[in-house]
């Protein structure tokens, strides 16, 4: 049987599904999208400081958070690198 929680957060509707956070408890990264990771990011950091820790033009040329995302998506190594510094954030438990 599947246990589905609803809850309103700035007049939209999520649905959390409990089974899956039962199965992945540990993992910081499930459930967040790339989006918020990036705003996050960006928040805390800034496109400068991230540039310098991740070398990608995205971030350095024009930056923005949907060039970003295109290219985060298709690129394996960047977003590794960019979650990795997301976790590092959360870690120092800065932002989020």
């Amino acid at each position: 049987m599947r246990l589905l929680h609803l809850s309103k957060c700035n007049n939209r509707i999520f649905v959390q599904n409990s089974i899956l956070n039962q199965i992945q408890p540990n993992n910081p990264l499930h459930g967040v999208k790339l989006a918020e990771i990036l705003e996050a990011l960006v928040d805390n950091y800034g496109w400068e400081h991230m540039a310098f820790k991740v070398n990608i033009n995205c971030f350095k040329i024009d930056p923005s958070i949907k060039s970003s995302l295109v290219f985060l998506r298709r690129t394996t190594w960047a977003r590794n690198k960019v979650e990795a510094m997301y976790l590092e954030m959360i870690k120092k438990g800065i932002g989020k």
